[in-house]
């Protein structure tokens, strides 16, 4: 199978946005940065966020898995997990409930109260408006129907997209999302992390690490299947043809189109 040229891992790299699944996962392992797009969208200047796990491969007791993009603990150890999200083909709602209580119950110790479960917070930011009212973000409640009262049960939910520019601090933050270069400095260490990942100064440099951690996808399932992941996944990304993915993949077309479509079913049904 042959392997990407110095130049295509470069060429994939550059490519990359803050919206993409691989980038962003490679980005949210900077707490400083996390830190810096929570207290943003949050609206939230003294956020602290201690730790970020990303890609946690977390099991319900149903044993079904769940995999997180960055789930981030806060000081206040609040579970906040941020995901992005490119593709409108599947009930997002459900998703993020499924998410919610899978943390929830990963993080639930037995025998403790329920008044000690742990407060989770969900931000889902997208590439379209998943509730499609023309705002660039929107905050969901528990509220009951009768009088209007907010339950608090330790959950929030909160929609962020990149489709909608209302003219705030936040619609200019997920601007910074959609794009492969860009230095502002409301958003320093976004900035900088973004420029620091792609440099090619010196040769690869940190660059190398991105690659390096898109090409260890799917490797418990084998080197070869790992690498057919990958791919697919850049396809999926935007970062790579069908044709260009299926020759660095050693197969024809047809083959790995049928490899995409499995990978594109599966990863809906995460």
């Amino acid at each position: 199978m042959p392997e990407l040229t110095i130049e295509e891992k470069k060429a994939i790299v550059q490519n990359l946005r803050p919206i993409d699944d691989v980038f962003f996962e490679v980005l949210a392992r900077n707490p400083e940065v996390m830190q810096e797009i929570l207290r943003t969208i949050m609206e939230d200047k003294e956020l602290i966020v201690l730790d970020v796990i990303v890609q946690s491969d977390e099991r319900n007791i149903y044993g079904r898995s769940v995999r997180l993009d960055a789930l981030c603990i806060l000081q206040d150890k609040t579970r906040v997990n941020v995901e992005v999200q490119r593709s409108d083909n599947d009930d997002h709602f459900r998703r993020v409930r499924f998410n919610e209580a899978s943390i929830t119950v990963k993080d639930s110790q037995p025998g403790s109260e329920f008044k000690d479960i742990p407060d989770v917070q969900m931000v889902y930011i997208s590439e379209f408006d998943v509730v499609g009212e023309g705002l660039t973000i929107y905050h969901v409640n528990k509220v009951i129907a009768e009088t209007g009262q907010i339950i608090d049960d330790g959950t929030k939910q909160i929609y962020v997209n990149t489709a909608v520019d209302d003219g705030t601090d936040i619609a200019e933050l997920m601007s910074c999302f959609t794009k492969r270069e860009f230095v502002n400095p409301k958003f320093p260490k976004l900035s900088a992390e973004v420029k620091s990942l792609k440099s090619i100064e010196g040769g690869l440099g940190t660059m190398s690490k991105v690659m390096e951690y898109i090409e260890n996808i799917g490797r418990q399932q084998g080197i070869a299947r790992g690498r057919i992941l990958t791919f697919c996944e850049l396809v999926h990304d935007g970062c790579l043809s069908i044709a260009d993915a299926a020759r660095r993949a050693g197969e024809s077309e047809e083959e790995f189109a049928k490899e995409l479509e499995e990978y594109i079913k599966n990863k809906k049904s995460e």
